[in-house]
């Protein structure tokens, strides 16, 4: 009997000024434990000149977790962090009852010619902790636990496995774990994973269950003992996920809540710039018009 429940596609979607790979939500898969979005961005090339800016927009019920491979991004938020984050660190930024941010092109990089490649991650915090304090934290690479084990590397980028506990302060139980492969290798991880469990291949390919899977897909596991296959030569994947919650999580535009009305109070918050600011900035993402009239019912 396979333990694959289901294969979920990266489907093209505009962020701003650029195109991304949207992966999760998908219209049958909503959450894979607490993750409730994730966008692949890039790899593109950005020009001298050219800046890939998002402007302060807000979020609430979530925690954000950026992830890059290639490039640079400028993070500031409400809270008063500025903070530049390079391949291989953390910005990790929980908005609990409300925070602004922007993602813009560091000064020093906007007139050279640049790669730009990584992860885009929101994490829905528990019910209770919803509306709690914006709060940021941000990892360097050095503090992310890594290891080796026959010749497979292993980096727990969030969370807690395998006896390892990742220093990004996540809120409920989790993982996030990278495994690279220079040589063919046989991955088993037995019991190890909990909870809900899905596997994004970025580059290279694996072998389950009789199948090659190639990148660009998440594979959705029916139960959390997913991980148990054969990592083709040069391949880098990332299995997550955790326990799921009891209550659903609603997502609309930035916003990601248990509660309908809160979902609803932050758009017109936002409209109406209830929102705190970001020091230095004064411009900011308007609320869709597309979306103007609609309300969560």
């Amino acid at each position: 009997m396979s333990n694959l429940q289901m294969i979920i596609p990266e489907r093209e979607a505009s962020v701003g000024s650029f195109m991304v790979g949207r992966l999760l939500p998908f219209r049958s898969k909503r959450t894979v434990g607490p993750f409730a979005f994730i966008d692949h961005m890039g790899p593109i090339t950005v020009k001298a000149g050219d800046n890939m800016d998002i402007g302060p927009h807000p979020h609430i019920g979530l925690s954000t977790l950026t992830f890059l491979f290639e490039g640079s991004i400028m993070h500031r938020d409400s809270i008063g962090s500025e903070v530049q984050i390079n391949p291989g660190a953390v910005n990790w930024m929980t908005a609990g009852k409300g925070v602004v941010h922007s993602e813009r092109s560091p000064e020093d990089l906007k007139q050279k010619e640049r790669k730009l490649h990584g992860l885009q991650i929101w994490v829905a915090l528990p019910k209770d902790k919803e509306d709690i304090e914006p709060n940021f934290t941000h990892v360097e690479e050095k503090d992310i636990p890594g290891w080796i084990e026959n010749g497979v590397s292993y980096k727990l980028i969030a969370g807690t496995l395998m006896d390892k506990k990742s220093p990004v302060p996540v809120y409920s139980p989790l993982y996030m774990l990278e495994i690279k492969s220079k040589e063919v290798a046989e991955i088993n991880l037995g019991d190890k994973l909990y909870g809900e469990s899905a596997l994004y291949i970025l580059e290279g390919s694996i072998e389950a269950e009789g199948n090659i899977f190639e990148p660009k897909n998440i594979l959705v596991a029916a139960n959390s003992k997913l991980c148990s296959f054969k990592m083709n030569a040069n391949s880098t994947i990332y299995i997550f996920g955790g326990e799921a919650f009891p209550e659903e999580r609603y997502i609309y535009w930035n916003f990601v809540s248990s509660s309908k009305d809160k979902i609803n109070q932050a758009i017109q918050e936002w409209k109406d710039q209830k929102f705190p600011k970001i020091t230095g900035e004064t411009e900011f993402v308007p609320f869709p018009d597309s979306l103007s009239n609609f309300k969560l019912g």
